[in-house]
């Protein structure tokens, strides 16, 4: 069993940042890579960001130079630093971890950022 515990949403203003995190707990010998995925109303989940197991990261081009992605592997853990946000941002996020090639989900958490 794996589970993934998202923290760290919220509303804020344009330009302001917050930080999102996603803490894997369970079968988690083989974290291939994490990410953040969000979904906005009538939209279609997008990737964000994410990261390998070796450090090499990945970023929608809507949100480089603003969002920074980063994991601390002895905590299991993904972070979603984002800067200068939009309301274009707003989304509800989502944390996705493939352990041994399975895609796991957390159960998101809202950003919204106000203009």
């Amino acid at each position: 069993q794996v589970q993934l515990v998202e923290s760290g949403g919220g509303l804020v203003q344009a330009g302001g940042s917050l930080r999102l995190s996603c803490a894997a707990s369970g079968s988690t010998f083989s974290i291939n890579s994490m990410g953040w995925y969000r979904q906005a109303p009538g939209q279609q989940r997008e990737l964000v960001a994410d990261i390998r197991r070796g450090g090499g990261t990945n970023y929608a081009d809507s949100v480089k130079g603003r969002f920074t992605i980063s994991r601390d592997n002895a905590k299991n853990t993904v972070y979603l630093q984002m800067n200068s946000l939009k309301p274009e941002d707003t989304a509800v996020y989502y944390c996705k971890a493939d352990i041994a090639w399975v895609d796991y989900w957390g159960q998101g958490t809202q950003v919204t950022v106000s203009s």
